[in-house]
C-alpha cells in the first residue's frame, strides 16, 4: 500500500514540475513590444450595507452562495415604519376631507355672493328711484364686498387643502420607499463573500450586511516600469495564465496606468532588480468573455499578464485565447 502511494507522489510531482516547466518557458524570452508582471485576479467588491438603523430580522444568503441583481438578501424589522405608513394613510384620507369640506363652503360662499349681489343691484335701483336710501345701498354693496372676499378665501381654503393632500401623499410615498430599503436587495449578481450581520442583530444606518464579488467586473493588477508602461495605451490588449491552469490563456485590456510611479511592494516579483520605479497597471476581463464562468471564478488566483506594448505587432501562437469549456 505504501508503495502505491510512492509511485502516485512521484507521478503528481513529475506532473506539476512539467506544467512549471511549460509555464516557465512561456512566460520567458518574450519578443520585443511585450511586456510580462505577476499578479492575482481580483473581482470588485460590493458592500452590502443598510440605509436605516434596526434590527435584523432575517438574513437569506450564506457565505459564497451565487446571487442575482435584485434579489432579496436580507429584511430588517420594519414594524415601526409600517405603522408610519398607516399613519400617513390616515393624515391622506384627512386631508381630502378637509378639500371636500372646503369645496362645500365655497359652493355656500358662492351662493352667499349671488344673493348679495342681487340685494346690491335691488338697493341701487330702488335707490335711483327714492325708494331706498343712501345708507341702505352703501350696506348693501358692503355686504357685497363682504361675500365676495368670502368667496375669494374659501377658493384660497380649497388650495390649502389640496396642498395638504399633495404634501401628505408624499409623505406617505417617502414612507413607502423606504419601506422598500428594509428589503436589502443585490445591487449586482455576484457571489456571496462574506456575511457580517445575523438575525436579532441592532445595525446603524451604513451598517454592512455582507460584502459580495462582482463576477462582471473581474481584473488583474501588475506593477510594470516605466520603459513598459510608457508604451500603454488604454484599451492595449492583454493576455492572463493561471498557475492553477496554464494551458489556458484569458484574454483582458488595460483600463487603467497610475498617473505616478511607485516602489514596487514587496509581494511582485520585477525582471530586474534594477527597476525600482514601477507604473500600477490594472488590465480587466472583459464581460462577455465572463459569461458562463461566474461559477468558477476565484478571486486571489495567482498568475502572469503578458501585456502587448506594440499594437502592430502580432501575438505568438502561443497566446493565442484559449477558454476553458464552460461545463468546467
Amino acid at each position: 500500500m505504501l508503495g502505491h502511494r510512492t509511485i502516485l507522489i512521484v507521478l503528481l510531482l513529475t506532473v506539476i514540475a512539467g506544467g512549471l516547466y511549460w509555464y516557465s518557458e512561456r512566460e520567458s524570452g518574450l519578443p520585443e513590444g511585450f511586456a510580462s508582471a505577476n499578479g492575482r485576479l481580483e473581482a470588485e467588491r460590493v458592500d452590502i450595507a443598510s440605509k436605516f438603523s434596526g434590527r435584523i430580522r432575517e438574513v437569506l444568503v450564506t457565505e459564497g452562495e451565487m446571487v442575482s441583481g435584485g434579489q432579496i438578501l436580507a429584511h430588517l424589522d420594519s414594524t415601526e415604519i409600517e405603522a408610519q405608513i398607516r399613519e400617513a394613510d390616515a393624515a391622506v384620507l384627512q386631508a381630502r376631507e378637509a378639500l371636500n369640506e372646503a369645496r362645500a363652503l365655497l359652493a355656500q360662499r358662492k351662493s352667499e355672493l349671488v344673493l348679495a349681489d342681487q340685494e346690491m343691484h335691488r338697493s341701487e335701483t330702488l335707490g335711483e328711484r327714492g325708494f331706498a336710501s343712501g345708507e341702505t345701498v352703501d350696506r348693501r354693496r358692503s355686504q357685497r364686498a363682504t361675500a365676495a372676499a368670502a368667496v375669494a378665501s374659501a377658493k384660497a381654503g380649497i388650495a390649502r387643502a389640496e396642498a395638504a393632500i399633495a404634501a401628505r401623499e408624499a409623505t406617505e410615498e417617502r414612507i413607502r420607499a423606504d419601506l422598500k430599503e428594509y428589503e436589502i436587495a443585490a445591487p449586482v449578481g455576484g457571489r456571496i463573500q462574506y456575511r457580517l450581520a445575523e438575525p436579532g442583530e441592532v445595525i446603524a444606518g451604513g451598517g454592512k450586511i455582507a460584502t459580495m464579488l462582482d463576477l462582471k467586473r473581474v481584473y488583474m493588477t501588475v506593477y510594470l516600469p516605466t520603459r513598459d508602461a510608457g508604451r500603454l495605451a488604454y484599451g492595449a490588449e492583454a493576455r492572463l495564465i493561471f498557475d492553477a491552469a496554464p494551458e489556458y490563456v484569458i484574454p483582458a485590456t488595460v483600463t487603467f496606468v497610475a498617473s505616478e510611479a511607485q516602489f514596487t511592494p514587496r509581494y511582485v516579483e520585477t525582471e530586474s532588480e534594477r527597476d525600482k520605479l514601477m507604473f500600477r497597471v490594472k488590465l480587466t476581463i472583459p464581460a462577455e468573455t465572463l459569461e458562463g464562468y461566474e461559477r468558477v471564478v476565484k478571486a486571489g488566483i495567482p498568475g502572469i499578464a503578458i501585456v502587448r506594448t506594440d499594437p502592430d505587432i502580432p501575438w505568438p501562437r502561443e497566446f493565442a485565447v484559449n477558454l476553458p469549456p464552460l461545463n468546467g
